[in-house]
C-alpha cells in the first residue's frame, strides 16, 4: 500500500507540472497508463508476499512440538553407569535407583539410565515437558502427534485411543532401526 501511494504521488506531481498542450496530453495519458500498470504489478507483488508469508506461518505451525529429548540407555549396572555419567558432569534429575532407572542431566542434555527394562537404546521425546522435567505451557498432545505421523504413512506400532486423554506413549522405528519412544506424562 505504501508503494502505491509513493508511485501515485510522484506521478501526480509530474502530471500537475505539465502544461496542457497536445504533446503533453499524450505524455499524461501515457503516464496514466504506466501508473495503472505499475499499480497492478504492485497489487500482484503484495498478494505474492502475503501468500509467501502465509505459507511460512503454515510451515512453522506444521512443526510438531515433541517436548524434551533424551537418550534412554539400556545399562548393565545402573550404579556403575550413574558414577560414569556423574564423572562427565551429569546430575540426577529424576528416577529411582531402587527401581533401576535414573534420569541424568548436564545443562540441556538428558540421559535416561535403565537397567533390565528394555533391549537396546531408545531416543525419547516427552511432549508437555521441558528439559528440566517441568510442564510446558503449550505442547502437541501425543494423540495429535500420532495422527500426524500416521497421515504421513509412518508406522507407530500400537495406537493410542483417539478419545483418551492424558498420559500415553507409542513407539516407532527410524529407517536405520533406531527405536523412538514418544512418552507423554501428563
Amino acid at each position: 500500500m505504501k508503494i502505491k501511494y509513493i508511485v501515485f504521488t510522484l506521478l501526480s506531481l509530474v502530471l500537475s507540472s505539465c502544461n496542457m498542450n497536445p504533446s503533453k496530453e499524450e505524455r499524461i495519458k501515457k503516464l496514466e497508463t504506466e501508473l495503472q500498470t505499475s499499480s497492478k504489478k504492485i497489487s500482484e507483488l503484495e498478494k505474492l508476499i502475503k501468500t509467501n508469508s502465509d505459507d511460512k506461518v503454515m510451515q512453522q505451525n506444521d512443526n510438531l512440538k515433541l517436548g524434551a529429548f533424551s537418550v534412554s540407555l539400556n545399562v548393565k549396572d545402573i550404579n556403575f553407569s550413574k558414577d560414569f555419567y556423574e564423572n562427565l558432569g551429569f546430575t540426577q534429575l529424576g528416577g529411582d535407583l531402587d527401581k533401576n532407572y535414573l534420569i541424568m542431566k548436564n545443562e540441556n542434555s538428558l540421559i535416561g539410565l535403565f537397567q533390565g527394562m528394555f533391549e537396546g537404546n531408545i531416543l525419547t521425546f516427552n511432549p508437555g515437558w521441558d528439559e528440566n522435567g517441568k510442564n510446558t505451557k503449550s505442547f502437541d498432545d501425543i494423540r495429535k502427534i500420532q495422527q500426524r505421523l500416521k497421515s504421513k504413512g509412518m508406522d507407530i506400532g500400537t495406537e493410542i485411543d483417539k478419545q483418551s486423554s492424558g498420559p500415553a506413549n507409542f513407539m516407532t522405528t527410524d529407517p536405520d532401526g533406531n527405536v523412538i519412544l514418544v512418552d507423554q506424562h501428563r
